[in-house]
């Protein structure tokens, strides 16, 4: 069914962090293609920021490093209107009625707090924006399941959950959205991508910084709200979900909610965390805090096809290396011929990268050169290279989708409820961290999480 595209985005929040960093670059690329001939309204309860609006647009583009053209920047600029108001006051929503006119299929951008979030939907609402508009919320969508479900309450009193577009910017990434495009478009796959021939699976987003001046934000959050609840399930649900029925978006949501759906709830057993050392002298931070900068846990999903495959999810800050990366580890041949007695090959395994670049690796065994017939890893390497600069950023290719109305890339309500549900005991009764060095692969207490025949993966 084709969906009817935008005609106003409405942005509350551009005075924010989120809008600086994110929001401000994906509107500036996206005019330049051309994409957004429509009424913008920036809304904001400074009134000040009606003449900080085009430098707060320019700076944020100056901090990415790019290149300002400048009739570009003025195309976004003119687009841009500036609605100063308190959310709480019907008038600042009568403003926006009167700058939208007799455009009905509105794209509300929320920016703002979850607190916020029933002020801006009633006061849409009270002026019939909601009827054939949409509303994009950000993550995290609550911080445990009773959180979400108010949230979800809220929103579902005035939008349908098909005009509701819940974004989590990992699957706007191009490497993530690739993982789909590279099990189900080459069939060699498929035969082996299941329980009989796959070792394990490993998850990992680790950063060697820390907080960085992000103290009081991280506090309240810690490692598994941040990124382990959505980014990283998100990740094992593309790499575990089976082949969606076509490529409308509640088909492919339809098999990654499958996946949560069949993933066993956590176990606190299988979970460590871990805070670096330091991380309580960080500005912001309480002196006091339990709160983990590092969680590594073992998930089982219990379909028929991953049965008995550990799957290990671990992040972190103030490790060793930045890099967000999955590994796929096959099972060893029954009997390892061609090999030193000294050692034995690896075994395959099948690595997509996505930071510090897209890089997607099979690692094989190959004939040694010279007299012996004897093995030796080889890598088949996808790289990227100089075609990165022709991919989206997530937050512009997130921002046309939801113009456009196609919520494939989005959360769905079912699928944030089953997320929680998977992590809700740890929620419940936090682990004390264990403290690890700054630059380290974090607290050596994870290791039990592979077991003593296997090991982690990626450094």
């Amino acid at each position: 069914m084709t969906s009817q595209r935008a005609d106003a985005l409405i942005l509350f929040g551009i005075t924010g962090d989120l809008a600086r960093r994110r929001l401000f670059p994906a509107l500036y690329h996206m005019a330049g293609d051309g994409l957004l001939e429509m009424p913008m309204l920036a809304v904001s309860r400074s009134d000040g920021a009606r003449a900080s609006l085009r430098p707060r647009a320019r700076a944020s583009l100056e901090a990415t490093g790019a290149t300002i053209v400048e009739p570009v920047f003025e195309r976004l600029g003119s687009r841009l209107v500036h609605v100063p108001g308190d959310y709480r006051d019907p008038a600042t929503f009568e403003a926006i009625r009167q700058r939208v006119g007799d455009r009905m299929c509105t794209v509300s951008y929320l920016a703002i707090p979850p607190s916020l979030f029933d002020d801006v939907i009633r006061g849409l609402a009270g002026v019939g924006l909601h009827h054939a508009g949409r509303v994009v919320v950000e993550k995290p969508f609550g911080r445990d399941t009773e959180s979400a479900r108010e949230l979800n309450e809220i929103i579902h009193r005035h939008y349908p959950e098909q005009r509701v577009y819940r974004i989590d910017p990992f699957l706007g990434k191009e490497a993530v959205q690739n993982l789909m495009v590279f099990r189900f478009s080459n069939t060699v796959l498929e035969p082996i991508w299941n329980r009989h021939f796959v070792r394990g699976v490993q998850i990992t987003i680790s950063e060697s910084y820390g907080v960085e001046g992000r103290g009081a934000f991280y506090d309240s959050v810690g490692a598994l709200r941040d990124v382990v609840q959505n980014h990283l399930l998100v990740v094992m649900s593309l790499l575990a979900m089976e082949p969606p029925v076509s490529d409308d978006p509640d088909a492919l949501r339809d098999e990654r909610v499958k996946v949560l759906k069949a993933t066993r709830t956590l176990d606190p057993k299988n979970v460590v965390t871990g805070q670096y050392a330091g991380y309580r002298q960080e500005p912001g931070v309480d002196p006091k805090s339990s709160t983990e900068t590092y969680f590594a846990a073992r998930f089982e999903v219990d379909s028929w096809r991953w049965a008995g495959v550990p799957w290990v999810i671990r992040a972190g800050k103030g490790l060793a290396a930045t890099v967000t990366e999955a590994v796929v580890e096959f099972l060893r041949p029954p009997r390892l011929l061609f090999s030193d007695e000294d050692l034995a090959p690896g075994p395959n395994r099948l690595y997509f990268r996505s930071k510090p670049e897209d890089r997607i690796v099979l690692s094989m065994q190959s004939k040694r050169p010279g007299p012996e017939i004897v093995s030796e890893p080889v890598d088949l390497t996808l790289d990227y290279g100089d075609n990165r600069a022709e991919t989206q950023e997530a937050y512009e290719r997130l921002l046309r989708d939801a113009l456009e109305g196609d919520q494939s890339l989005f959360a769905r309500v079912d699928g944030v409820m089953e997320a929680w549900r998977v992590v809700e005991p740890v929620l419940d009764s936090p682990l004390e961290p264990f403290t690890y060095e700054p630059g380290s692969p974090g607290p050596s207490q994870a290791d039990v999480l592979v077991g003593p025949d296997w090991t982690w993966l990626t450094g």
